[in-house]
């Protein structure tokens, strides 16, 4: 079963950046199409960017076009997520998984813990 793990998220200011992890383990993901997802308080989980299995293709949610970039690195099984530009309403726990691409919704079922991503104003 594969197992992820976010990491880089933080307390920022807005305007300012992070860049966030995703480690997987017990699977490789080099033959996926991977995404990033965030939950905010109170609200539904929402896609946010996708990267396909080679590299060569990328999607992002309106919200973030421009400011986010999506990136993986097949030889470490890490795939990442540069954020600039940072708005509050960034704010929320953000998650890895494969994605559906006809949908661009979770393919797998588990979920790592997340990391939290809070830009203040």
């Amino acid at each position: 079963q594969v197992q992820l793990v976010e990491s880089g998220g933080g307390l920022v200011q807005a305007g300012g950046s992070l860049r966030l992890s995703c480690a997987a383990s017990g699977r490789t993901f080099s033959s996926y199409t991977m995404g990033w997802f965030r939950q905010a308080p109170g609200k539904e989980r929402d896609f946010v960017a996708a990267i396909s299995w080679s590299g060569g293709g990328t999607r992002y949610a309106d919200s973030v076009k421009g400011r986010f970039t999506i990136s993986r690195d097949g030889t470490k099984n890490t795939m990442y997520l540069q954020m600039n530009s940072l708005k509050p309403e960034d704010t929320a726990v953000y998650y890895c998984n494969a994605v559906r691409i006809a949908t661009m919704s979770p393919l797998w079922g588990s979920w790592g813990q997340g990391t939290q991503v809070t830009v203040s104003s």
